[in-house]
């Protein structure tokens, strides 16, 4: 191969490449920025990708990973994405869990007193 034609070839995809843009797809399911169909099509388009352009194709409309995680509330997306996947009770268990307010402070807006 000569020189220029190492500048002109994309570069090939990793495995772990497509399993991080599977990773990143599954997450912006989880938001709602994704229907199921549309999931599954990229998918198994990223897993059917030889190169790094095809998958950054995959997810050029949506927004960078450090916009799409969750401001402060607590929530791993990735693992809810993975428990949504393999047990859905477990993901709304979790997800409700993490929602819960830190020890010591009440909800805004609470008129509980404390008192029976």
């Amino acid at each position: 191969m000569t020189d220029h034609e190492e500048h002109v070839a994309p570069l090939r995809a990793s495995d772990a490449e497509r399993d991080a843009v599977e990773a990143l797809l599954q997450h912006h399911y989880a938001v709602g920025r994704l229907t199921l169909p549309e999931l599954e099509e990229r998918v198994a388009l990223a897993y059917e990708a030889r190169s790094r352009t095809q998958l950054d194709a995959l997810v050029r409309d949506l927004p960078a990973q450090a916009a799409a995680t969750p401001q402060g509330g607590g929530v791993d997306s990735r693992l809810l994405v993975i428990l949504l996947c393999v047990a859905p009770p477990a993901a709304l268990v979790y997800w409700l869990i993490a929602r819960r307010p830190a020890p010591g402070r009440r909800p805004s807006g609470s008129a509980a007193t404390g008192q029976s």
